[in-house]
């Protein structure tokens, strides 16, 4: 029996090759492997050797050889085949052990072009590729984790069944295939937004109990290329497994708590914040958040960007909620929440270091539709209130709204339009912004009312924008007096300002654009309301 050994990560490999020798198995080896083996005492064979041809070209060829592909590849059922390498002189190698250079390790780097081509490893994934295509005469491991249930088998000269030799050749193709990609990313031109072809990678993480709906079979799966702080790498603490409306709706409140540098905090219902706050403490954030709406609040999922402390633990201990997910929970926190069994605690340290467009390190937001899936990017203006201005016009026009995100792509400065006699305050203007990072995550049609850095109301995700502002309207009850108001899309018809009108709304951020913008902003004047026209759509559907 015969194996060949090449491998670029050696951990645990001398202790394999002993099991091979000590069983009567001859090994192969090339460079550094071929060394490390022959200097822990296991007896190799150099490949050039048994090729009888020398390794050349700085290594770029050494395992390329008939002698090599033909022994991995021949069909021992096949007398043609078994007769060919015998009138070749080939023999049979029966088992193959590769890992690959690490390519994406090498890009970091950040070497010269040609430096890091040259980790582009060749005979590894042909060996590996060879050896997989015929894994029912060849044993192919590409994974460490896998040397110590073959060592058992060879040890006590157990047959490694086909169904593991099939396992193994499968998480060869998925390596490589990784590999490749890992490579196409690399020459790929960084400038082209949209390429070609679009390869994504995923790992299922866990199988879930069922889907959207008990009918349904799900399971979650992640990208390893991603290191954005996300559920996918959060450390689950305490209670049942998470669920796939779980995982939905924490990442619909981490892409919330992702945009504020302060203390913010988002309570989610169903893919829509019921509540959502920034505070100077992250314990108030919570409490406001969780009040601006408690009886959409229960059975939610809650995410805070700070690390939860005991009060904000006393606070939710006798409230039903399904997810908690924060950079860090203290003892004290976890003592007092260990009672809650099926409460879903997720640790995200990274978290707090993550915010606004520091934090978009996945470039696009992708949606799967039948046959295919849409992607786009996650580009947004940075909306800070010392960079935003605010200019008088009494009659915009659709260019000059127009004009308002042209020039942020060219200047990366805001200046939005007011064009009714009421100007907005600053303490008005701090809440637009703070209602538009809300409200491009809120299901459209979407109408959010806010106060002081907290919403008092949301309507989300109805057919018609007069509808989502009673809802807003219903949902806020007094708390909207003198709050500001949020509109994804422009108003169509006067009737949403009249509505917002009747509870007490005293200001308004809307795209603009409409037709009819004259007698919406002929509402607002006449409603007392200052409005002001941001030329940001927010549509979420």
């Amino acid at each position: 029996m015969k194996a060949l050994i090449s491998v670029f990560n050696k951990e645990g490999i001398i202790d394999f090759a002993k099991v091979l020798t000590s069983s009567g198995w001859e090994i192969l080896s090339t460079g550094g492997t071929a060394k490390k083996l022959a200097e822990a005492g296991i007896k190799v064979k150099d490949v050039s050797e048994y090729t009888g041809f020398p390794e050349m070209m700085d290594g770029r060829v050494k395992t390329l050889h008939p002698k090599v592909y033909g022994g991995l590849l021949a069909l021992r059922a096949n007398k043609g085949h078994m007769q060919q390498a015998k009138d070749n002189n080939i023999e049979m190698i029966d088992m193959v052990v590769v890992n690959l250079y690490p390519f994406e390790e090498t890009v970091k780097k950040k070497l010269s072009f040609e430096e890091t081509i040259e980790m582009i490893d060749i005979g590894g994934p042909s060996m590996l590729r060879s050896a997989a295509k015929n894994f029912k005469d060849v044993i192919v491991i590409t994974d460490p984790n896998d040397y110590q249930e073959i060592s058992e088998a060879i040890k006590d000269k157990k047959e490694i069944p086909i169904e593991k030799r099939k396992e193994l050749a499968k998480k060869v193709f998925t390596r490589t295939s990784l590999y490749d990609r890992e490579i196409m990313d690399y020459l790929s031109d960084k400038g082209e937004l949209f390429p070609g072809t679009i390869i994504r990678n995923f790992s299922k993480k866990q199988e879930m109990r069922y889907g959207e709906n008990p009918h349904q079979q799900a399971a979650f799966y992640t990208d390893e290329q991603i290191i954005e702080p996300s559920v996918g790498i959060a450390e689950q603490l305490q209670g049942k497994e998470l669920s796939y409306n779980n995982i939905m709706d924490a990442d619909s409140a981490l892409n919330i708590i992702k945009e504020f540098k302060q203390p913010c905090v988002a309570v989610i219902k169903h893919a829509n914040p019921s509540g959502v706050a920034v505070s100077e403490n992250v314990c108030e954030a919570l409490k406001r958040a969780y009040n601006a709406d408690s009886l959409s609040a229960f059975g939610c999922v809650i995410a805070l960007n700070r690390d939860m402390d005991k009060d904000c633990a006393e606070f939710l201990k006798d409230k039903f909620i399904e997810v908690i997910i924060a950079p860090n929970f203290d003892d004290a926190t976890l003592k007092i929440l260990e009672g809650k069994k099926n409460l879903r605690l997720l640790r995200l340290p990274s978290l707090p270091d993550c915010y606004g467009i520091e934090c978009r390190h996945d470039l696009y937001d992708c949606k799967k539709v039948i046959g295919g899936a849409l992607f786009q990017t996650r580009d947004f203006p940075d909306l800070h209130l010392e960079d935003v201005k605010v200019a008088k016009n009494d009659n915009p026009t659709k260019d000059d709204i127009k004009n308002i995100l042209e020039n942020w792509r060219k200047t990366e400065k805001i200046e939005f339009i007011c064009p009714t006699k009421n100007q907005p305050s600053k303490e008005q203007l701090q809440d637009m912004l703070f209602a538009i990072k809300v409200c491009k995550h809120v299901k459209s049609n979407s109408v959010i009312y806010v106060k002081d850095n907290c919403t008092v109301g949301i309507g989300a995700g109805q057919m018609s924008r007069v509808d989502s502002s009673m809802i807003a309207t219903r949902k806020s009850g007094e708390k909207a007096k003198g709050a500001t108001c949020c509109s994804d899309a422009f108003f169509p018809f006067r009737d949403g300002i009249d509505e917002i009108a009747k509870a007490g709304i005293s200001a308004i951020i809307q795209p603009g654009g409409s037709i009819r913008d004259k007698e919406v902003i002929e509402a607002a004047n006449e409603h007392d309301i200052a409005m002001v026209f941001s030329g940001i759509r927010l549509f979420k559907h």
